[in-house]
């Protein structure tokens, strides 16, 4: 439930075009909704502007269909992550404006326009090819959210020109999500060239010595840059909806 709908119901009352009871009924399940396997939280979107998301990693196909169907009785832009494509393809035909991106495993689903929130543009980088899913985890979180988010990938320090060639959009952007893996160089060559705010993402990607991003996360956190922060491994998510916070125009 939207701070919308939350104003839309009181104005109901206040008219007697709906009784308190009635009132009461709709409010039952603010702020969650108990399904027993899962609380659903519908309070979020009033305190933080976005319904809860759903991490799809570890839940049955049942458990994330009703978490979906709770979400969509109050909602109309909704968020799945960590979703394979086996349960995708399952769910699609049940919520018919569902959209499933097999490349960062992420399902979003829109009912009408979203709404605009942003103030600027939300620039999200890549430094290699493979850690592009975890850089899209990132852009469709931020777009659902109401922000326009534009992708630069494989711009990695091992050819900087790649990155240099893009100059206009540094320029033009108003927070970056740099996603790295190997030695995790190029959140530290973007927080030297910009004057905003720089959310790191470290990946799994990368050789034996990288011991699974824990290489590149160390060294985004020793980062000698001022204005970076660093998110978990493949965070994806966590990287863009920090962006669309920091983005938002209020």
């Amino acid at each position: 439930m939207d701070i919308k709908v939350l104003e839309q119901l009181l104005a109901e009352v206040k008219d007697g075009h709906l009784s308190v009871a009635q009132a009461v009924d709709r409010l039952r399940t603010l702020p969650f909704e108990d399904l027993g396997f899962a609380r659903v939280d519908h309070h979020r979107q009033l305190r933080q502007g976005f319904p809860e998301v759903v991490f799809a990693e570890g839940k049955s196909l049942a458990q994330i269909r009703g978490i979906l169907q709770a979400l969509t009785s109050r909602a109309d832009h909704i968020l799945v992550t960590r979703l394979d494509g086996d349960k995708a393809a399952a769910l699609l035909p049940e919520f018919d404006q569902a959209q499933y991106h097999p490349d960062s495993r992420v399902l979003t689903l829109s009912r009408g326009e979203i709404p605009d929130r942003g103030r600027g543009v939300i620039l999200v980088l890549s430094a290699g090819t493979s850690d592009i899913p975890v850089a899209e985890e990132a852009l469709l979180t931020a777009r659902i959210m109401g922000h326009r988010a534009e992708p630069v990938y494989d711009v990695g320090v091992a050819g900087l020109h790649r990155l240099l060639a893009h100059q206009e959009l540094l320029n033009q952007a108003t927070v970056f999500v740099v996603v790295a893996g190997m030695e995790g160089a190029l959140p530290s060559v973007v927080g030297g060239l910009v004057d905003r705010p720089v959310i790191a993402v470290p990946t799994s990607i990368g050789y034996g010595a990288s011991f699974g991003g824990l290489a590149a996360l160390l060294a985004m956190l020793n980062s000698c840059a001022t204005g970076i922060a660093v998110v978990n491994i493949d965070n994806g998510f966590g990287a863009g909806f920090l962006a669309a916070l920091i983005n938002r125009k209020d």
